[in-house]
């Protein structure tokens, strides 16, 4: 390859989302909202990962609308622009084909040490599967079957990063280069949002109190019907300060979503009381996911346009994803009765 075609090569970033939880704001801010933007530097793909919603039992009508729901909402970030791959993961044969490959090259005890197994299982004792301990190594599958170079993770992902950078060394040190060993990719952009009833925790999208996180599908009266009810504190003045974790939370989303600074924020409501500042944040929120609930009801509208585009990004993963598998089976000694 001419040195100067390796130089203009994109490194590959791949994110992918259950399609079991609706995104929350926080997850917009600090990642969504910033992925249509990272074509201009990376090679970008993007899917649904249902076929991990299947290590815990689920109804089959529900999953297909949520999966089709889950599409919808990378397509209505505008993944689509900038040459990005936006697929679904059970729409791709490969993923299954080399998780099977790589189940053969995880240590037992690599599996059984991850924590989320341990949660998991314990949450979900009556229905222990083999699919909730090998998840992780379709994890892997999911990321080194495109070769990523970065992965976006989560506190709670990055020991399953780990693992696929393990098994890939492993894999690459008996058979030579085969995979890429992924990165962790750390966003420059966004910032961590809490919980509006538990401002000292994270937000998130499995908290059983449904007043504690917006979700990115929240009506606008939802919206600010949670931010109204958002907790703060007894001193009924807006300033970002240590101790004032609700109100500090509601500073940052407030940031977030209208650009301004902190000191901003604080000139703007000096005098004002909580209450208006609670429904400021709420509108917001409101106007900065206006574009995207626009653009989401009318991709759910077109069901045709979806069911094109969702065949169009399996054809283009599958192209990427069936070079790595036949590399993989190839290395180790499956028979390919084509050549």
């Amino acid at each position: 390859m001419p040195e100067e075609i390796k130089e203009k090569t994109k490194k590959r970033v791949l994110s992918l989302i259950q399609p079991t939880a609706v995104p929350h704001i926080g997850n917009y801010i600090g990642a969504m909202r910033n992925w249509a933007g990272m074509a201009d530097d990376f090679d970008c793909v993007f899917g649904v990962a249902d076929l991990h919603a299947l290590t815990i039992r689920q109804d089959p009508a529900t999953l297909r609308r949520q999966s089709m729901e889950a599409y919808a909402m990378l397509l209505a970030l505008g993944l689509m622009r900038g040459g990005n791959v936006v697929f679904c993961q059970s729409h791709v044969a490969g993923h299954c084909q080399l998780a099977w490959i790589l189940n053969c090259y995880t240590q037992f005890g690599e599996a059984s040490r991850m924590t989320q197994f341990k949660e998991k299982s314990a949450s979900h004792a009556d229905n222990v599967n083999v699919g909730l301990f090998a998840y992780p190594t379709l994890q892997a599958a999911d990321i080194l079957i495109y070769q990523a170079h970065y992965v976006p993770v989560g506190a709670d992902q990055k020991q399953h990063l780990e693992l696929a950078r393990n098994v890939a060394e492993r894999f690459n040190g008996v058979y030579g280069p085969t995979f890429v060993v992924p990165e962790p990719y750390i966003s420059k952009l966004g910032s961590k949002i809490a919980s509006l009833q538990e401002p000292s925790k994270k937000m998130s999208k499995s908290d059983p109190n449904p007043r504690a996180s917006i979700a990115i599908t929240d009506a606008p009266d939802v919206i600010i019907k949670k931010c109204r009810g958002a907790v703060t504190d007894s001193d009924a003045v807006i300033r970002y300060a240590e101790g004032k974790d609700g109100v500090n939370n509601l500073m940052t989303i407030y940031a977030a979503c209208t650009g301004k600074a902190f000191e901003e924020i604080e000139h703007e409501f000096e005098g004002k009381g909580y209450g208006d500042f609670k429904l400021a944040v709420g509108e917001a929120v409101i106007a900065e996911l206006r574009p995207f609930r626009e653009e989401y009801a009318r991709l759910l509208a077109d069901k045709a346009y979806l069911k094109q585009a969702a065949q169009d990004g399996a054809e283009a993963a599958a192209r990427i994803a069936n070079r790595t598998v036949e590399k993989a089976y190839r290395k180790v000694g499956l028979w390919d009765f084509r050549r």
